[in-house]
């Protein structure tokens, strides 16, 4: 009997573990697709499913599970429609053009037209249903705030009697770049119930991460940790991702403690100065990287590209083979999020072998002690290791326009034995060295080892 009641003891602290582990969001750094880079705020239902049913056949199996639906997805803009969404206009008569997809307690709800199954009220649990039942998890994209039609409709606030939505949005405070929302005041009596109400909702629909926008750059602190105290009062995990950057830096205590994302800069597109400008951004950030709080590179801009907006013309990737492997090397050895942005089915063979390196996607998920090492105007060199510590990850990186030699001492590793090398992109073993390695790396590329000590 003795012996009994220890195995129950002991199985139910593993089940108390693991599911402290699946209560705890983002413990690596997620790896999925948002909708964005190749549909802007014209994503429909059908494209959805047909980017999830490509990850859950090519790309579940190394990992990759988040689906997210980006942008807009209660504007009643058409379907294929190349063209953003209007700015709202206030209407003399009253009301905004264009009205958006609104119930009763001024939240926003998908249009109908983009997302059939969500008519009478489902709004996006039959989607969520459909991703979940591919073994993947589901996320949307939200605007901070309250809409501006909830406010000139004076809405209720579920669980705040007596508020409504003009009592506690900030009109004064707006987004500078689509202006259909106020900011909330979270000084106000029934701010935060507001917030309850929005992540009671999207719970009820089945969502595993919402994405806020406008609220990293400026940073507002009080409705970020609104979020937070939804989220954690809804019944379901969610991952909460900031964005747009640049996140102040002086901000990173923050948001290490109330975010499981953010960003670092704004959009980011398939351009090469771009993809430089992302190297110091990650060396700043990266002693705030850990389990459920990760810097964000943003999307990775690979594969086929404004099919429907919202960037540039329709178009495959701009990045070089070599520049695709410099991108995948600093968002995986900085330990950034994976979130694709070019529609899936249209992957090359080249795009998926990126995306189904599992070493290289090792690096991302289970490295430790993530840092730039070196860097010496275009020569860059960074590390991580795996947890063992017997092992190191080392990345090398060519900025430059032509062919440049990088070689690294073991000391500065704290290596002092003989030591295995592995190339985890071309999959071969480069041999058995001692006291540093050296390699002769191509224009904007990158290659990344295993070093293993013997």
């Amino acid at each position: 009997m003795k012996y009994g009641f220890t195995i129950l003891l002991l199985f139910s602290f593993v089940l108390a573990l693991g599911q402290h582990k699946e209560s705890t969001p983002a413990l690596a750094p997620p790896m999925g697709w948002n909708s964005y880079d190749c549909y802007g705020a014209t994503v429909t239902a059908s494209e959805v499913k047909a980017n999830a049913d490509y990850m859950a056949k090519y790309l579940k199996p190394y990992g990759w599970k988040y689906i997210v639906v980006d942008f807009c997805w209660y504007y009643p803009n058409a379907p294929h429609s190349r063209i953003s969404p209007p700015q709202q206009k206030r209407l003399p008569e009253g009301g905004f053009e264009p009205m958006l997809a609104m119930d009763r307690y001024g939240r926003l709800l998908p249009v109908i037209r983009k997302f059939p199954a969500s008519a009478d009220g489902k709004g996006f649990k039959p989607l969520a249903d459909y991703v979940h039942s591919l073994g993947l998890k589901f996320g949307i994209h939200i605007m901070r705030g309250i809409p501006r039609q909830a406010v000139w409709e004076k809405t209720p606030v579920l669980g705040a009697k007596g508020i409504n939505a003009a009592m506690i949005a900030d009109t004064k405070d707006t987004c500078q770049w689509l202006n259909a929302m106020y900011g909330l005041n979270m000084n106000k009596p029934g701010a935060q119930q507001y917030l309850n109400s929005l992540l009671q909702l999207y719970a009820s629909w089945g969502v595993d991460f919402i994405k806020v926008d406008d609220i990293s750059r400026p940073y507002h602190q009080k409705e970020i940790e609104g979020y937070r105290k939804a989220i954690e009062n809804c019944g379901r995990t969610v991952v909460l991702s900031l964005s747009p950057g640049a996140t102040p830096l002086s901000e990173a205590k923050h948001v290490v403690k109330d975010a499981n994302l953010w960003r670092l800069a704004d959009d980011f597109w398939d351009n090469w100065n771009a993809l430089k400008a992302m190297f110091p951004l990650a060396a700043e950030w990266a002693p705030y990287a850990g389990p459920g709080h990760w810097p964000n590179l943003d999307m990775i801009p690979i594969g086929k590209l404004s099919i429907q907006g919202p960037v540039g013309p329709e178009r495959y990737s701009h990045f070089t083979d070599a520049e695709k492997r410099t991108l995948m090397t600093l968002w995986c050895i900085s330990r950034s999020p994976l979130i694709l942005g070019g529609n899936l089915p249209d992957n090359t063979p080249e795009d998926l072998s990126l995306e189904t390196n599992k070493e290289v996607l090792a690096v991302n998920q289970e490295g430790i002690n993530s840092h730039q090492l070196y860097r010496k105007d275009s020569l860059i060199i960074w590390v991580s290791q795996i947890p063992d510590h017997k092992i190191w990850n080392v990345a090398f990186f060519n900025l430059n326009d032509q062919p440049q030699k990088i070689k690294i001492p073991f000391s500065a590793l704290g290596i002092m034995k003989k030591v295995s090398i592995w190339n985890l992109w071309k999959k071969k073993e480069e041999g058995i060295f001692s006291g540093q390695f050296q390699q002769i790396i191509q224009p904007h590329d990158a290659e990344l080892f295993r070093v293993a000590i013997l």
